[in-house]
Parts: C-alpha cells; sequence; structure tokens
C-alpha cells in the first residue's frame, strides 16, 4: 500500500507514531512560514504541516499543490498546541508534520467544489459525478447503501435465504410498465426485454423447491420520471414457500427494524409498524401511502355539509361525491394571501375550490361560507373535526379520488407548516386489504391493482364470477414518511386460478399460453403456496440518508429526462450495428 493508514483513523493515541498518508487535497493554507495542507480520504481529513525547518524538500512541494490534487505525505504525527484543536473533526487533536510529499498526480481546478456545497444545477452536479461523488455528504450516502445491503444479505443468510441471480435478458410480458427492449442479433426481428422485476423467475424458483430465496435486484422500467423514480433501479426480492401474509410482513418487519439500527441513526417511530387497510388509508390520509410521522387526519363531512344551503357541498353530494376536511391547529389567523396559496395547491391535485372555517380563540367564526351556514349545522362540522379554538378547517367538495389527492397535498403542506415533521424520523406502516381490481373505464376491463400474479383472498375466490370489483387481494404495500417502499403479495400457484385471473384482465386464452405458457405449465407440476416482497432499496437509502430524492443514492444515475449527462447516453450507433441487429430507423 501506498500508505500506511487512513486520514480518518488518528487520534491523540498516535502521537509521536511515523506514517504515510495519500489522499486528496481538501484544502491548503499559505501562512508564510508555514503551509497547512486538509488531506482528505474516503475514511476522514488529516492536517498536515509543511514546515521548512523540518523538511524544505516537503515545504517546496506543498507550495505547488492546489486543492484536489492527489499527493502523498510521510510525517509524524503530534498533538496540536493547546487552543488549536478542532472538535468538528474525528483526528482535530492531532497534526502529521511533514518529512516527505509526493505528488501522485495534479488537478485541472473543478468545476464544481469538493470541500463544500454551493448549491450547483444538479445537471452541473451528473456531468461531472465522478467529482460530485467525492464529497463527503455523497460518500456518506454511499456508505448508508453499503451498510444497509451488507445487513439485508447477512440477516437473510442466518435465516435459510439463498441468493440467487436471474436473466437480465427476458421475455417481454404485460406487467404494469413498458419494457426496455433489447434487440436480437441471431434472432432477427425478436426481441429481449429488460426486467421490471424478477417476478415469474423468483416464483418459478418457488416450484423448483427453493423455498427461501432473495436477491439485491436490478429492475428496468420505462416510465417517465420523478424523484422517487429512475429507469434502472435496485429492489431486494425476497419470495418464500409455505407462508402466509402474517410470516412476510413479520420477517419484513424484523428486517427493516434492523437494517435502519445497523445503516444510520434514524429513529423508528413505531413498532410494530401499524397497519391500515387500503379503504382506511384512504379515508383517514387520502393516500394508499401515507406518511404517519404526525396525525393530521381527514373527516369525511359529507352527510353533514350536504344538508347546507352551500351548493358547491350539495352537489357533490348529489353527484355521489364527497365533502372532506382537514383541521390545521392554531391557523385559525391565516391572512388571505395564505388561504389563496393553500386553494392554488388544492387546485392543483383536481380541485376546483377550497372552502374553509375559522374557529377564532374568542370563539367566533370566520369564513367565507358562513351565511350558507346556519349555527347548528356549523357547530356539528367543527364537533365532527375535533376543531377547538384557534383552529382552521379546510374543506374540499368533489368527487372522491380528487378530494383525497388534494387533502392529502394539504395535508403535506400544513404539516410542513407547522413544524410537524421530525427529520430525524421514519415512520414505517403496512397497507394491507387492496382490492384485487381496478375497473380500466377506457377500455372497459378490469385491471390488476397489484399484478396478475397476486392472489385473491381465499375467501372472495368465489366472487370472482359474480362480482369482481368486490375481490380483496393478500396484497401489501410497506410505506414509509409519503413513499411506498416495498410492495408484495401472495402469489397464486394454481393454474385454474391464474387463467381465470388472465381472462379477466381481458388476456384471451392464446394471448395467455403466449406470453405466460410457461409459468402456466410450471404450475401443473406441483406450487407450494408462495409469496414474497420487494422493498425498494434506492427509496429506502433515500429516507435513511435524508434525501429529497433517489439519484443522490445512486453512483451513477440518469437525469430527471432519463439521460446520463456524464457519458452522454442514450447515444447513436453506427449504421453498422443497426444492420447487424436488422433494425432500420423510422424518426418521422
Amino acid at each position: 500500500m501506498l500508505k500506511t493508514c487512513s486520514c480518518g483513523e488518528l487520534s491523540a493515541q498516535d502521537a509521536g507514531r511515523t506514517v504515510t498518508l495519500a489522499g486528496w487535497v481538501n484544502r491548503r493554507r499559505d501562512l508564510g512560514g508555514l503551509i497547512f495542507i486538509d488531506l482528505r480520504d474516503r475514511d476522514g481529513i488529516t492536517q498536515i504541516v509543511a514546515n521548512p525547518e523540518i523538511s524544505p524538500a516537503a515545504f517546496a512541494a506543498a507550495g505547488t499543490v492546489r486543492p484536489e490534487y492527489v499527493i502523498r505525505v510521510k510525517g509524524k504525527v503530534r498533538l496540536r498546541p493547546a487552543g488549536m484543536e478542532n472538535p468538528d473533526m474525528s483526528t482535530g487533536e492531532i497534526e502529521a508534520v511533514a518529512s516527505q510529499m509526493t505528488v501522485l498526480n495534479p488537478a485541472k481546478t473543478p468545476p464544481i467544489l469538493i470541500s463544500r456545497e454551493e448549491n450547483e444545477e444538479e445537471g452541473l452536479r451528473l456531468r461531472y459525478r465522478y467529482l460530485d461523488l467525492r464529497r463527503e455528504r455523497m460518500q456518506r450516502n454511499m456508505l448508508i447503501r453499503h451498510r444497509a445491503v451488507k445487513f439485508i444479505r447477512d440477516f437473510l443468510d442466518e435465516r435459510g435465504f439463498i441468493e440467487i441471480e436471474t436473466p437480465i435478458l427476458f421475455k417481454s410480458t404485460p406487467e404494469g410498465a413498458r419494457d426496455y427492449l433489447v434487440p436480437s442479433r441471431v434472432h432477427p426481428g425478436k426481441f429481449y426485454a429488460l426486467p421490471q422485476s424478477p417476478q415469474q423467475l423468483k416464483q418459478l424458483l418457488m416450484i423448483a423447491g427453493y423455498e427461501r430465496y432473495f436477491q439485491i435486484a436490478r429492475c428496468f422500467r420505462d416510465e417517465d420520471q420523478r424523484s422517487d423514480r429512475q429507469p434502472e433501479f435496485t429492489q431486494l426480492d425476497l419470495e418464500m414457500s409455505f407462508v402466509e401474509r402474517e410470516d412476510i410482513l413479520q420477517l419484513t418487519e424484523e428486517l427493516i427494524i434492523g437494517m435502519v439500527a445497523h445503516a444510520c441513526e434514524k429513529r423508528i417511530k413505531s413498532v410494530p409498524f401499524p397497519r391500515l387497510s387500503h379503504a382506511d388509508a384512504l379515508d383517514r390520509y387520502g393516500t394508499d401511502r401515507p406518511d404517519l410521522r404526525y396525525d393530521l387526519e381527514l373527516v369525511d363531512l359529507t352527510t353533514i355539509a350536504g344538508r347546507s344551503r352551500f351548493r358547491v357541498f350539495t352537489r357533490a353530494q348529489a353527484a355521489g361525491g364527497v365533502v372532506k376536511g382537514l383541521r390545521s391547529p392554531g391557523c385559525a389567523d391565516y391572512s388571505r394571501k395564505q388561504m389563496t396559496d393553500l386553494e392554488t395547491l388544492a387546485k392543483s391535485k383536481g380541485a376546483k375550490g377550497l372552502a374553509w372555517l375559522a374557529l377564532r380563540q374568542d370563539g367566533s367564526v370566520r369564513s367565507p361560507i358562513a351565511k350558507f351556514l346556519a349555527e347548528p349545522l356549523m357547530a356539528e362540522l367543527m364537533a365532527a373535526a375535533d376543531m377547538e379554538p384557534g383552529d382552521l378547517l379546510l374543506m374540499v367538495a368533489a368527487d372522491r379520488e380528487v378530494a383525497n389527492a388534494a387533502l392529502d397535498v394539504l395535508r403535506g403542506e400544513m404539516a410542513r407548516r407547522l413544524r410537524l415533521i421530525d427529520p430525524d424520523e421514519v415512520a414505517f406502516g403496512w397497507v394491507i386489504d387492496f382490492p384485487l381490481f381496478e375497473w380500466n373505464e377506457k377500455e372497459a376491463r378490469w385491471d390488476p391493482s397489484h399484478h396478475l400474479f397476486t392472489a385473491p383472498q381465499v375467501h372472495d375466490i368465489p366472487l370472482l364470477d359474480s362480482d369482481p370489483g368486490a375481490v380483496m387481494s393478500d396484497q401489501y404495500d410497506l410505506v414509509c414518511n409519503g413513499y411506498e417502499v416495498g410492495g408484495g403479495s401472495i402469489r397464486i400457484h394454481q393454474r385454474q386460478l391464474q387463467e381465470k385471473v388472465m381472462s379477466l384482465i381481458g388476456l384471451s386464452a392464446s394471448s395467455a399460453q403466449e406470453q405466460f405458457g410457461h409459468l402456466l405449465e410450471a404450475f401443473e407440476f406441483g406450487t407450494p403456496p408462495h409469496g414474497g416482497i420487494a422493498p425498494g432499496i434506492d427509496r429506502l437509502v433515500m429516507l435513511l440518508a435524508g434525501e429529497p430524492n433517489i439519484r443522490e443514492v445512486i453512483a451513477f444515475p440518469k437525469s430527471q429526462s432519463a439521460t446520463d449527462l456524464m457519458a452522454n447516453a442514450p447515444s447513436t450507433v453506427t449504421p453498422e450495428q443497426l444492420k447487424e441487429l436488422h433494425i432500420k430507423l423510422d424518426l418521422t
């Protein structure tokens, strides 16, 4: 090794020791008679002192270096002078006095500062990602990710799971998102697909008798980007045979609790994780991935509001919609501008407006719709929302989906304004009892609410013939801080039932055989009951690192437009390459 120790491991106990360090120049300070260099490597920073009286050659070399030069230093560790210690550094009690210094590689002036962040445009950071990754924040994020993944592997290995890799080149099948396709050179006109997940493959592994499988799996989906999505992402793929839902929930919960404790310093709000039915989550929070760090809950006011003289309320009720409200404690004195801002936010989710009612500290009420509400009715609304003096009630009248979406975004906004969110806390929860199907009005058919391999709850199987919309699935989602961080289900393991579900979602028998014949046939060779879950590694690490998007916890992510700005990908290919693949481009 070119160094005897790292820049982050020296302490007062090493005083008097001669060491060799190597790394990057984080900062250089020339005080005339002395030059100080903060030398950085992955483990930390050590202060180097170049003194011409001790080593003129080292002092001369120190005079030439600049930030991000790669250097090697030999010197003696000593305690810093009294009063000159740096309590903010793990090595702040000591410094190394250089006796030798070698420039291993000079560096141009970086386009972004490494020693500190200056809120550069993200595109610049992604273009020079190899420099961005040198920063302390990014190295911390990569370390959290490493610790999380290592814990997962050790945890599952101790419980009898086998890690098995599945193919990256597979078959294109309808599984929810658009596939990335790979043309085959040796089979003209045919394509592989990159896996959206190893769903079919892990079920086949259960049929193969492995019983407990996992994989840190790469997955690919050609879909629009957002803060918690990437074209390629990583998930923990986990499948078990001879299990029921409770077995998977308990195992996953134990895994997550241990992983958080091992990988970071975040606190988990509630253990065991609270459980909500899908319907209950929508009713109480307006979303099936609620942020459970705070307690603001929605309340259904339809029955009361429908008896008012306010036509927006009565029309919504008559049309089969709802009037739902959100109590915001201590916000009764909000200004007109503040209310306009909240209304704009509600409208961004499809609401046509925002009604409100404020209960002042003196017990009086202010509201733009007060004239349409008789006093007894107004009192009922406030009682239903558990209002106290000083509170503000926000109300949306619309169809249930729009009302939930508008109040969900308002709930998050009010939590931020009221500072109800603890940045050091993660709040996990389970959402269970999803409907098996969603009605697709445009296509006039049922769509799977999760995926077509999810099993219906056993007691609802007879309803598949008479009332598919009433069938509940054995699906479960793990949510955290307003994100879905994992989803899974008990799977269908019988051919007849799988074909029934396929027919309900509009797959003809011939299409089902063409796309899934390999799986359907496998079901006939002794398939055990099985189920699994696939927590998203990127989203979990994003939350554990306290980052706003998953790009900050992926070493080389794509931009918001799904491009690699560093390597300039995707890129064109040569006509010869296209000819080999039997492809002609039509860009009209």
